[in-house]
């Protein structure tokens, strides 16, 4: 995101200035629910496939590498270029990038509803990537100009992060919903409403703002940091598929090559895409371990959890879209309630209770068993999990935007939406690689020597690739493929939890200096 640095004029541009006005009137809160629609949307098109999958294998036929790309191309993308379009907000305007990047948001999401295969629709979740990053530095940036009395600013970024949280856990409930009346690709759709509706407000109801003081967009940095992210991504999902090989240590070399050339350039620009100074707070670097780290365990368990509910239980995806409604609600709670206990105690605490209560979950999850189909322990302990997803959402980016100076918030919360994005990305690479390689290994000692190559390769590629042909499978077969995947996913959840359960008290090591959130509470 690109929060202004220092910006004392609320509704400018180049050409114009108004006196600031201490308190929000009406329109910059009508202001901010227009800014909560792309908000939800880049929450919602995370998730919202996660449903979708297996009928969508089902149509497109994707391998187990395509689907996570499938699921993950998006996010990858948005983090890429996320600094990238913050900075170019600054210099064209942010309403204006913020209508552009809706509108192409709009056009790549109907590319992807009627992607023909797998390749083409994940070339159309890159663009959907790249169209994302424009939307997300906007939101954030715009309210730093509406909102000038902090605590109205405060509560402003707490709805806005407790709305994209919010599109997130509705994902999966809203994708069970379209696809219990129409096919997966209606899953992209509902982008095209929601984006006709901010292109019509936005000019009515948001303020214009560009930085003419800016320098100019250094395209090496952009190049670099491109390269920095994407190969290492690729080499991480490689690595968990294939093992050690040529290719992962070349394309591994590549992304630590363009991280060390990246931070080398920074420091050498006197107008950096990231401010590498802001790395000196303890405040702002343990904030974003920390929205990293949790989100990669809570993504990686949410696209298990959803498959579960689906392939093994045997839910359609709007029943099993309605089973995702009480870890959505559980979210919302925490991500209202949280800033309101950090009012009493300290951030650190609060983080930290509630990433237990999220490590408890992920042990529910890692005691299903696996002969049997236990739905209400899975929702349960995934709604706990949620808890700390909800929690952290909601304080982590006032911590990170808090933690830096007024003149660097734009770089500060580039960097937070941008970890929040390759957490959720990384979960589903790493976590969701980790299930799959798990599968592999426990399904290959059961499959008969005597089925057909179609039967055999797709038992050993994936659950749902199984499900797809389940006719064709010898008896038990499928139910043996439905035990290794549940064995998978207790592993994983098992993993999660301790990462969390680690988590919790590095949020008390960390932040335990941070105050309380309101009048006279302190901030690095």
């Amino acid at each position: 995101m690109s929060l202004e640095h220092n910006v004392v004029t609320p509704y400018c541009t180049d050409a114009e200035q108004e006196s600031p006005r201490t308190k929000a009137g009406i329109k910059e809160w009508l202001g901010l629910a227009v800014l909560a629609l792309p908000t939800i949307l880049l929450g919602l098109d995370i998730t919202i496939l996660y449903l979708a999958l297996p009928a969508l294998a089902i149509d497109l036929q994707p391998t187990s590498a395509q689907a996570l790309w499938i699921m993950d191309a998006y996010g990858f993308m948005i983090a890429g270029f996320l600094i990238t379009m913050g900075t170019l907000g600054d210099r064209i305007g942010r309403r204006r990038l913020l209508m552009i990047g809706a509108a192409a948001f709009a056009g790549a999401s109907v590319l992807a509803a009627y992607a023909p295969s797998a390749e083409l629709l994940i070339a159309a979740r890159a663009l959907l990537g790249v169209a994302g990053a424009t939307l997300m530095p906007s939101t954030l940036a715009l309210i730093s100009n509406m909102f000038f009395d902090a605590r109205q600013r405060a509560l402003a970024i707490g709805i806005w992060a407790t709305m994209f949280a919010l599109g997130m856990a509705l994902g999966p409930v809203v994708g069970g919903l379209l696809l219990e009346v129409y096919w997966w690709g209606a899953a992209f759709l509902i982008a095209v409403p929601v984006v006709a509706v901010l292109l019509v407000a936005a000019p009515w109801l948001l303020p214009e703002y560009r930085d003419s003081l800016a320098g100019r967009m250094d395209i090496v940095s952009v190049g670099l940091l491109l390269t920095a992210i994407l190969p290492s991504i690729y080499a991480i999902k490689e690595f968990a598929k294939a093992g050690v090989t040529p290719l992962v240590v070349v394309v591994l070399a590549v992304g630590v090559a363009g991280i060390l050339a990246f931070i080398r350039r920074q420091r050498m620009l006197s107008d950096p895409l990231l401010d590498l100074q802001l790395f000196a707070s303890r405040t702002f670097t343990a904030a974003l371990v920390i929205l990293l780290v949790g989100l990669i365990g809570v993504a990686g368990m949410m696209l298990l959890v959803t498959q579960y509910l689906q392939l093994v239980a045997g839910y359609s995806p709007l029943v099993a879209g309605l089973w995702m409604g009480p870890p959505a609600l559980m979210m919302v709670l925490a991500g209202v309630l949280a800033p309101l206990f950090a009012r009493r105690f300290r951030p650190a605490f609060v983080i930290a209770g509630a990433l237990v209560f999220s490590s408890i979950g992920c042990g529910m999850l890692a005691l299903v068993d696996a002969t049997t189909v236990q739905v209400s322990q899975v929702v349960i302990g995934f709604s706990l999990v949620y808890l700390g997803l909800g929690t952290i959402a909601a304080l982590g980016t006032d911590l990170v935007v808090g933690a830096a100076p007024s003149e660097k918030a734009g770089s500060a919360s580039a960097m937070s939406e941008m970890v929040q994005e390759l957490g959720v990305a990384f979960g589903v690479a790493l976590l969701g690689s980790l299930a799959t390689l798990l599968y592999r290994v426990q399904i290959a000692s059961s499959i008969p020597a005597e089925i057909s190559d179609e039967a055999n390769s797709a038992l050993g590629d994936s659950l749902w690739a199984a499900k797809s042909i389940a006719d064709q499978l010898p008896a038990g077969m499928l139910d043996e493929a439905q035990r290794a995947f549940t064995q998978g996913m207790t592993v994983v959840a098992t993993v999660s939890g301790v990462t969390i359960l680690a988590l919790a008290l590095m949020s008390v090591l960390g932040l335990r200096h941070v105050q309380v959130i309101g009048e006279g509470g302190g901030r690095e």
